[in-house]
């Protein structure tokens, strides 16, 4: 994925969706332990699993910026 140079406020505006990703994704997890329900716990191992993609690519972004 090519990225051009993002100026500061964009920069910005991704790594705050990266904060929110990851304060999602941490919760799912921990709400994953405590459900009882199996499709609410695979909904939740989804969420973490595209989480987890997200927050990689979040990541990358602000590496090549």
């Amino acid at each position: 994925m090519a990225v051009k140079e993002l100026a500061m406020h964009e920069k910005l505006e991704v790594h705050e969706v990266l904060i929110f990703k990851t304060a999602c994704a941490t919760k799912s997890k921990a709400m994953t332990e405590l459900v009882q329900d199996k499709k609410l716990k695979e909904m939740l191992e989804e969420d973490i699993r595209l989480s987890a993609k997200a927050i990689k690519e979040l990541k990358d972004i602000l590496e090549k910026a």
